[in-house]
């Protein structure tokens, strides 16, 4: 899988990445399977519930050049191109550092020895403080044009000095690095006293941490203003809803109708009997409604697809991709071969009984061209966990060992399992799929573990 790949996020999601070229067409299948312990099914979680809540798409302006993520740097000067651009450049520039900044962090993040860690770290803030003097290099004496400037530059600032206190506070600890620990501090300070200097942000906001967070936050938005695409979000099957549930309801109204005359025939006056038989009718109506709606609607929407986002340059408003999505509950009969065959590489014991929940998304690129210097965009997609483990058990476990005539306990957690198969379909029709194994936990994921075909877990 070398275009597509697969990581954690935050604690308990993880993103689906992979880029798309010019007229490109590629289809994503994603197979959950979700041990039995965990609940999920779509009586306690809907297909519509999960989408809407916990899975998030994205479509931006992509470059593998992470380490010289200035593809657009020399249209930042005002002098280079026409003004009206400015900020779109700016924008580009601006959103690619950052996106460099946060990949590399985390790569440094998984080196726990200090001979790598620190000299990885070194080189890291070195190259990012080149990139700011690039970007300062160059202040538009225009008042607008000034104001995305500043946005920018307070936003970028503030993200350095972040990650790298958050890069120093889980370093290994090392006595023998203490230069280079001084090194990344002083970076820090010299951007915290920066954004003072240029008085970027309120003494008010810099004393509360919830506002000065909310508002990098909205730099945030507003330096991915046209580099991340709009989103026209379209539910595919909302009129065929109607149609279901207006036609169930006309055949239990004639039905129910049918059962009332017939009683009104056999009552010639107003009883309490009749009375009793209209209420058990009318009942049995709103009993049976809502379940054979909802029977009826899942057979029928079986194998469709359930929404679409069309994505949109947000500056001149063309169109660049849209995004078709299914989301649905299988079984074991509906898995592709290939995918049975992965999900079969496992050991006997973890064959455990599964809700099957499968994510298929296929992209299609309406652009021929890209901006200068982009020769693909990011499909981004982001899956929340959370929803899965809510049902799990709380608390931890006891292992009790005999050591001599000492009986010892330790403390153990309970970890759960949910096996992955990713199966992605370029436009030649080439099928590349990877078995993953997600361990976790109620608090966050421990661990994605990409399986080798063949290999057992």
């Amino acid at each position: 899988m070398d275009k597509i790949k697969l990581t954690q996020d935050e604690n308990l999601s993880i993103n689906v990445s992979y880029p798309l070229l010019p007229s490109d067409k590629q289809r994503l299948d994603l197979y959950f399977s979700l041990p039995e312990e965990m609940g999920i099914s779509s009586k306690t979680l809907t297909e519509e519930h999960y989408f809407h809540s916990s899975i998030q798409c994205q479509s931006a302006y992509y470059s593998d050049k992470l380490h010289l993520p200035l593809v657009r740097s020399r249209f930042i000067s005002q002098k280079k191109g026409e003004q009206s651009d400015y900020r779109l450049n700016l924008n580009l520039f601006s959103y690619q550092i950052r996106i460099a900044l946060n990949t590399d962090i985390k790569q440094t993040l998984k080196l726990k020895k200090s001979e790598d860690f620190y000299p990885r770290a070194i080189e890291l803030a070195e190259q990012i403080s080149g990139l700011l003097k690039k970007l300062r290099r160059y202040t538009p004496p225009d008042q607008k044009l000034k104001a995305y400037f500043e946005n920018a530059d307070n936003y970028l600032s503030w993200q350095v000095e972040q990650s790298f206190l958050k890069l120093l506070s889980r370093a290994p600890k090392s006595s023998d690095y203490a230069s280079e620990q001084n090194f990344l501090l002083e970076l820090c300070r010299r951007e915290s006293n920066y954004r003072k200097d240029n008085q970027y942000n309120s003494e008010v906001t810099l004393s509360d941490p919830n506002r000065i967070t909310n508002k990098m936050r909205l730099l945030q938005r507003l330096i991915e203003y046209g580099v991340v695409f709009k989103k026209d979000f379209r539910n595919l099957n909302a009129n065929l809803n109607r149609m279901v549930r207006g036609s169930v309801t006309a055949v239990i109204m004639a039905f129910v109708m049918t059962l009332v005359l017939n009683a009104r025939t056999n009552f010639t006056e107003v009883t309490i009997a009749l009375v009793g038989m209209l209420g058990v009718i009318y009942g049995l109506r709103e009993i049976f409604k809502d379940d054979l709606t909802r029977m009826i609607w899942r057979r029928i929407q079986k194998g469709l697809p359930k929404w679409r986002i069309i994505y949109s340059h947000s500056v001149n408003k063309t169109r660049v991709s849209y995004q078709t999505i299914w989301l649905e509950y299988i079984r074991n009969k509906d898995l592709p071969p290939q995918v049975d065959r992965l999900f079969q590489t496992r050991r006997q014991q973890n064959k455990q009984a599964a809700q099957l929940l499968h994510f298929r998304s296929d992209t299609k690129v309406n652009a021929k061209t890209f901006l200068p210097g982009y020769e693909a965009v990011q499909q981004r997609i982001n899956f929340n966990l959370t929803p899965f483990i809510r049902f799990l058990r709380k608390g931890e476990g006891r292992l009790y060992s005999l050591d001599g005539s000492k009986i010892s306990k330790q403390a153990v957690e309970r970890r759960y399992q949910i096996n992955l198969v990713l199966m992605h379909t370029d436009k030649k029709q080439q099928v590349q799929s990877q078995r993953f194994k997600i361990t976790l936990n109620r608090s966050n994921i421990i661990n994605i573990e990409a399986m080798a075909s063949g290999e057992t877990s």
